[in-house]
C-alpha cells in the first residue's frame, strides 16, 4: 500500500472517530443539551414584543383564518386590530387564543371583544380569551363583549362556566395576581341600525368602530364593523352573502376582510357524504353555500367597493395546502385592482397613520 494511500485512510478512520465520540457526547449530553436550548427559547418568547415594536397606525393580525370545518392549519375565526398597544378581537373561534400566543400577541392587551354573530365557530374561543385576558394583564375589571343585543345571556354563560376556575385562580395565586374585579366579560350590546344604516358602536381616542348590518339569515343579529383611525379604514364583513351595506361601509376603505365559501368544493363534499352514506352531514353541506359568499362575490364586493386590498378570512372548505389556492379561486374573476390575499393564520398587515400604504410580514 502506497504511503499516500495509508494517510488517506488514516485520515478518514480519524474522521469516522471523531464523529462518532461527538455524536456519543452529543447523546450522553441530551439533558444539558435540551436544558440550554429551552432556556433559549422561553427567555426568546418571553422577551418577544411584537405589538410595542408596532409603528403608530392601525394593524391587522389573522388569529384565525378557518370555519367550523376541521383544517390544520387555521383556527376558527379571529382578527386583531392593534391600535397604540391595544388590541380589539373581531369574533373569537376555536384555537384562536392559542394562535394569539404563537404570533406573539400578549391576550393581556386586550382591549375589548367584539362579536359579529353569535354562531359557536365565532364565539367557542370566548372562555379562554376571558382568562387569558384576565391572568395575562392583570386586569381589574371585565373585558367588554360589544356585540348586537343578545349577547347578555351568552357572556353570562361563560362566565358561569369559569366561574370555579376563576376561584380556584384568585386562591392559589393570590388577589394581587388575580384580580377578583376583572375575572370573566360583561356585555357591551347594542341595538342594531335599522335597515342599511350605519351605527357607531366606540369613539374613543381617535378610534371609531362603525357595525352595519349583513345578511346571514336565518341568524339575526347578524352585523359587519369599520374601523377608522388616523386616516386608515379596515371593513369586516362578518358572515353574509354579498351584501350592499358592505360596499357602502367600506367605499374606499384600506382592507376589505371578507369571509368566503367555495361552493363547488362544497358540493364535492356534500357529495362524498352521500356516498359515504352520511345524510345529516350530507344535509349541513347542502345548507351552507346559501348564506355565504362566493370568492367571486366577494371580489365583485371589493370591486364595488372600492377597496384597496381584500383579504379572504373564514375560508370554507379547508385549504390546508397552498397547491389548491388556485383551483379555490378559479372562478375570480378579473378586474379588481386592489390586492387579493388569501387569509392565512399569522399574517400581520400594517397600515402606517395618515398614508396609503400596507405592509405585511408573518408572525409564525
Amino acid at each position: 500500500m502506497s504511503k499516500s494511500k495509508f494517510f488517506s485512510k488514516r485520515r478518514l478512520w480519524g474522521l469516522a472517530i471523531g464523529i462518532g465520540v461527538i455524536a456519543s457526547a452529543t447523546w450522553l449530553l441530551r439533558p444539558e443539551i435540551g436544558a440550554r436550548l429551552f432556556s433559549n427559547a422561553v427567555e426568546t418568547a418571553v422577551s418577544r414584543d411584537v405589538i410595542g415594536d408596532l409603528p403608530e397606525g392601525m394593524h391587522l393580525a389573522l388569529c384565525g383564518t378557518g370555519s367550523p370545518l376541521p383544517d390544520p392549519s387555521r383556527a376558527g375565526p379571529c382578527s386583531a386590530v392593534i391600535i397604540d398597544g391595544k388590541m380589539f378581537i373581531v369574533d373569537i373561534g376555536g384555537g384562536a387564543v392559542r394562535r394569539l400566543g404563537e404570533m406573539g400577541l400578549s391576550p393581556g392587551r386586550v382591549e375589548a371583544l367584539l362579536l359579529t354573530h353569535f354562531h359557536s365557530d365565532h364565539i367557542d374561543g370566548m372562555g379562554e380569551l376571558l382568562l387569558q385576558r384576565w391572568a395575562g394583564g392583570g386586569h381589574d375589571e371585565p373585558l367588554p363583549v360589544i356585540a348586537p343585543e343578545g349577547v347578555a345571556p351568552i357572556v353570562d354563560g361563560i362566565n358561569a362556566a369559569y366561574a370555579a376556575d376563576a376561584r380556584y385562580r384568585v386562591a392559589h395565586h393570590g388577589e394581587d395576581i388575580m384580580p377578583p374585579s376583572g375575572i370573566g366579560g360583561i356585555a357591551r350590546p347594542f341595538a342594531l341600525p335599522a335597515d342599511d344604516a350605519e351605527q357607531v358602536i366606540y369613539d374613543q381616542d381617535g378610534l371609531k368602530i362603525t357595525a352595519f348590518v349583513v345578511s346571514h339569515e336565518p341568524v339575526v343579529p347578524a352585523v359587519g364593523y369599520r374601523f377608522d383611525y388616523k386616516g386608515r379604514s379596515i371593513v369586516f364583513s362578518g358572515d353574509t352573502v354579498r351584501s350592499a351595506a358592505i360596499e357602502k361601509a367600506c367605499n374606499g376603505c384600506d382592507i376589505l376582510v371578507h369571509e368566503v365559501l367555495n361552493a363547488e368544493m362544497v358540493a364535492i363534499t356534500e357529495a362524498a357524504m352521500k356516498k359515504a352514506a352520511r345524510p345529516r352531514l350530507e344535509k349541513i353541506m347542502a345548507d351552507i353555500p346559501d348564506y355565504h359568499a362566493t370568492p367571486a362575490q366577494a371580489v365583485e364586493s371589493a370591486k364595488a367597493a372600492k377597496a384597496k386590498m381584500l383579504v379572504f378570512s373564514h375560508i370554507v372548505p379547508a385549504v390546508p395546502i397552498g397547491f389548491l389556492e388556485a383551483y379555490y379561486l378559479k372562478d375570480v374573476t378579473a378586474g379588481f385592482r386592489g390586492k387579493m390575499v388569501m387569509g392565512k393564520d399569522g399574517m400581520l398587515f400594517s397600515l402606517p397613520a395618515n398614508k396609503d400604504n400596507i405592509e405585511r410580514r408573518d408572525l409564525l
